[in-house]
C-alpha cells in the first residue's frame, strides 16, 4: 500500500501502475544540471531503487542551473547529496551511490548489475558513448540527454529516436561514433536543434573528454532532465 505522500500520485495513475515504478530499479549516470532533476523527479514519482554516479563535487559555477547546488553545499560530493535528498524524499527508497567517474570495466561491472532504465546525463562524449554502447550491449532501455548548453526555448526541446535527433552538435558526435559501434537507433534522446551562438562557446583547456564549455540558463537542464524522467516513467508505466 503506498504511503500518503503518493496520494496525488494514487488518483492519476492507480495502484496497478505505482506499483511497477516501486519495483522499478533505475540507473541515472551524472548528477548535474539534467541528471540531478531526473534522479529527483523518479524518486517522487515513487520508483523504488535508483542507482545514482557521479564522480564529481559541487562548484560555485553549478549554482546557475544545478538542483544541488548552494552555497552550503559547494566542495561537498553530488552523489552524497543526492543520496541524502533523495531518501528525505521517500525514506523507503533504496539508493545505491557511486561517487566516483566510471569507465572502462568498471562501467560494465554497474551496467551488468541490470536495470529496468538508463538514464544517461553524462556530458563528456567518450564515457557517453562507452555508457551507450554496453546499456544496448546488455539490451536495457535507455533515455539520453543531448546538450542543453547554449539554449534559450523550452518549446524546441523534445524526445526522438537517436536516428531523428538533429540540429544538435552533440548528437551529432554521438551518432556518428555509435554508427562506428554498430549502433545507429534504438534508444531515446532529449534533445533541441535550437541554434547555439557562437559567442556562447568557449574553448575549455586541461578538461578531459572536453573542449568547450556552452554558456547554460537556470531552466533548460531542468527541462532536460524532467524529459528524461518522464520517459522512463511514462515507459514503465505502459508496460
Amino acid at each position: 500500500m503506498e504511503s500518503h505522500w503518493q496520494s496525488r500520485e494514487l488518483l492519476l495513475l492507480g495502484h496497478s501502475k505505482i506499483n511497477k515504478l516501486h519495483k522499478a530499479h533505475v540507473l541515472v549516470a551524472g548528477l548535474g544540471g539534467v541528471g540531478a532533476y531526473a534522479a529527483e523527479q523518479l524518486a517522487r514519482a515513487g520508483i523504488g531503487q535508483l542507482t545514482i554516479v557521479d564522480g564529481d563535487s559541487i562548484h560555485p559555477s553549478n549554482r546557475n542551473r544545478q538542483l544541488l547546488a548552494l552555497i552550503s553545499t559547494q566542495g561537498l560530493m553530488k552523489a552524497d547529496l543526492m543520496k541524502q535528498r533523495l531518501h528525505d524524499i521517500n525514506p523507503e527508497i533504496q539508493v545505491n551511490a557511486f561517487a566516483e567517474y566510471i569507465k572502462d570495466q568498471r562501467m560494465i561491472d554497474i551496467l551488468e548489475n541490470r536495470y529496468d532504465y538508463v538514464v544517461d546525463a553524462i556530458d563528456t562524449l567518450s564515457p557517453k558513448v562507452y555508457l551507450i554502447y554496453h546499456t544496448m550491449r546488455l539490451g536495457m532501455p535507455l533515455v539520453s540527454s543531448m546538450g542543453a548548453g547554449g539554449k534559450l526555448n523550452p518549446q524546441l526541446v523534445s524526445v526522438a529516436d537517436i536516428s531523428e535527433t538533429h540540429s544538435c552538435k552533440l548528437a551529432y558526435y554521438m551518432r556518428k561514433r555509435l554508427h562506428k559501434l554498430g549502433i545507429r537507433e534504438g534508444f531515446k534522446a532529449v534533445f533541441s536543434p535550437e541554434e547555439v551562438a557562437r559567442e556562447a562557446i568557449a574553448l575549455t583547456e586541461g578538461e578531459m573528454n572536453k573542449k568547450s564549455t556552452a554558456g547554460t540558463i537556470s531552466y533548460i537542464p531542468a527541462i532536460f532532465g524532467c524529459y528524461c524522467a518522464s520517459t522512463v516513467i511514462n515507459d514503465l508505466i505502459s508496460e
